[in-house]
């Protein structure tokens, strides 16, 4: 492939991950990730609502990781509360696993910006074959791409962006998140969650990890064989060229 293609698709490549590390920064500061409606179901069994009296009992509630707003709804009109997870609600979430999306969120980021810049370096400079050349471009964005999650279990495979959407999911549907927001310093009504759905920023993060895989991909395009792909003679050949590079 001519040369100005090859810088072509590592431009391209470059800016799909500072593309992806923009988005991901901006999904970890948004409150877009789940959106609600939760039930006063207190007040509606009080007054034995039903059909369209039942919305007067029906709040709204969306939140990220960090804050978030809810509408409290008891059959006399909305009253808006905004809310933060830092300190208000560490004790009654499940904070080891809010604290790892973040971290992970935070590991994706710093592997995205990482790649970008050997993307570049690959386009625009004349780095090193074994350092910075076609093997650091696969390490980078497979290792954006696969998870570095031997902190938890050396033998758990996965990505980054898979695992910070399941460790989330598990939060909001199992330990049953939106409710004990909407529960939070609740001495006499009681709330239940009546729908929620993940909102854009969750699936921007689906996206993101997505972009890696990708820009595996435009390497091959750009003519390069995927690592360790060779026999051991010609990677020792290589290997001697390398060193020579």
């Amino acid at each position: 492939m001519p040369a100005q293609q090859k810088k072509l698709l590592f431009c391209t490549a470059g800016v799909l991950s500072l593309a992806c590390a923009l988005g991901t920064a901006a999904a970890v500061g948004s409150q877009l990730w789940v959106r609600g409606t939760v039930l006063c179901s207190t007040g509606a069994l009080l007054v034995n609502a039903s059909g369209a009296e039942l919305h007067k009992f029906i709040g709204d509630i969306q939140y990220g990781l960090f804050s978030g707003q809810r509408v409290r709804q008891c059959g006399l009109g909305g009253r808006p509360f905004q809310f933060s997870f830092f300190p208000d609600l560490l004790r009654i979430i499940p904070a080891s696993i809010h604290v790892s999306v973040i971290l992970f969120c935070t590991v994706l980021i710093i592997f995205a910006l990482v790649g970008a810049g050997f993307f570049m370096l690959n386009a625009f400079g004349s780095p090193y074959e074994t350092l910075h050349g076609p093997v650091g471009l696969y390490l980078w964005s497979f290792i954006s791409w696969i998870a570095e999650v031997t902190s938890i279990s050396p033998s758990l495979p996965g990505s980054c962006g898979c695992l910070i959407m399941i460790l989330f999911s598990s939060e909001v549907k199992i330990h049953h998140l939106s409710e004990k927001i909407a529960n939070f310093k609740e001495g006499t009504f009681t709330f239940k969650t009546h729908s929620e759905q993940f909102a854009n920023s969750f699936w921007t993060i689906l996206v993101c990890s997505l972009v890696h895989f990708l820009n595996a991909l435009l390497i091959r395009f750009a003519g390069f064989e995927f690592p360790f792909s060779k026999s051991k003679e010609s990677g020792t050949i290589t290997g001697a060229v390398d060193l020579m590079y």
